[in-house]
């Protein structure tokens, strides 16, 4: 019987993004071969613990976010996946976020939403904010909307304190155009927004939206209004990298391409929950289509519900957002079920009737219909 291979995880446990991806580790080893995992106590970007250079293991999963530890990994001469952005240690293997697909969600989220003035607040201590503060900017230029963008002081900059931060912040949110949507690099980042928000008596989401990435249960709970914000597939992130260790242990190569995990969705909550249209009609026709979408509606339950005409009511949903009530309707009833697909096992009866469709077979054609392959393949691909 081969004996367990020793797996160290330097991994923090302090917040959400590193646990779900612990979760993601497990999740492999569980159905895989069994590991003799290392687990120790780890705090993001400290320095490399005094027991590695005397352990003796089979490979480790490391968030490498500094010289020191990168400088450590590499003496140690076992396999290594990085599951950090820094990239200290780019001729290794690693595993991150799609930060590209996580701005393109941010900003189609906040457009879906009427606002046409967009803006984002990074800290360019950390590569992924860069990533998607370069992102938002090109699809600026492409949505053909200006893009307001602030970088704060990193927090590991000696100039900085909350006081200084809280300066910054204050006079960018006063100059900004309203309404206004701000995506913020993470939920720490919208947190702090949503705080000089309120000391300067700004209303969210009424004057300002604001959206994080992360999707952290607590922050986002407890922040007032409760912060919608990206769904991260963090325990995809980890199951690709607890993979790519397996496959390193066992002698095989693998090159240091980036594994680039896709975002889940958008947990929409109060501070995003707003319609930046001047149409008051179309804005009730759109809470309507939120509020019932699953519930089997059609176009003539919309215009029963505002004092419009299907002609007059389909004109204005195409002045204002580019599309008919129908497709918006469709749009609606696609996301979920793509999310209910990804994040469930639900079989697809029950997620067509949780989607408005009588029959499953109802469903699985106009699935077909709007993506070119069936459910159950759009399932399994990873």
């Amino acid at each position: 019987m081969m004996p367990r291979r020793a797996v160290a995880l330097l991994v923090e446990t302090s917040n959400s993004y590193s646990r779900g991806v612990l979760e993601g580790i497990v999740d492999y080893v569980r159905k895989h071969e069994r590991w003799s995992i290392f687990l120790p106590e780890q705090e993001r970007g400290g320095e490399p613990p005094k027991w590695l250079g005397r352990w003796q293991g089979d490979g480790i999963i490391a968030r490498i976010e500094n010289d020191s530890i990168a400088r450590a990994l590499t003496r140690s001469q076992m396999p290594v996946v990085d599951v950090s952005a820094a990239r200290h240690l780019p001729s290794i293997p690693w595993v991150e976020t799609d930060d590209v697909a996580i701005a393109r969600l941010a900003v189609e989220h906040l457009l879906d939403r009427g606002f046409r003035n967009l803006a984002y607040c990074g800290d360019p201590g950390f590569n992924w904010s860069n990533w998607r503060r370069d992102e938002f900017r090109k699809l600026a230029q492409s949505e053909n909307f200006e893009p307001h963008v602030f970088d704060t002081l990193t927090r590991n900059d000696a100039k900085y304190s909350w006081t200084r931060e809280k300066r910054g912040l204050a006079a960018w949110l006063k100059r900004l155009p309203r309404p206004v949507g701000i995506i913020a690099c993470y939920d720490i980042q919208a947190q702090k927004i949503l705080e000089v928000c309120r000391e300067l008596d700004i209303a969210v989401p009424e004057e300002v939206a604001v959206l994080g990435v992360d999707n952290d249960h607590l922050l986002c709970e407890l922040a007032d209004p409760p912060l919608s914000s990206v769904i991260c597939n963090t325990r995809r992130t980890g199951y690709e990298a607890a993979s790519l260790l397996d496959r390193l242990m066992r002698g095989e190569t693998v090159g240091d391409a980036p594994v680039l995990v896709k975002p889940i969705g958008i947990q929409a909550r109060q501070s995003t929950d707003i319609l930046a249209i001047d149409d008051p009609d179309v804005v009730a026709a759109l809470r309507f289509i939120r509020e019932h979408v699953f519930e089997g509606i059609n176009v003539a339950d919309i215009v029963r519900h505002v004092p419009l005409s299907r002609r007059v009511l389909e004109s204005r949903f195409q002045k204002m957002l580019g599309r008919s009530p129908h497709a918006e309707i469709n749009r609606l009833k696609l996301d979920r079920i793509k999310q209910l697909l990804r994040e469930t096992d639900f079989s697809l009866p029950e997620i067509a009737s949780r989607t408005g469709f009588e029959h499953d077979e109802y469903l699985s054609v106009f699935f077909r219909k709007a993506t070119g392959m069936p459910p159950g393949k759009y399932r399994r691909t990873p």
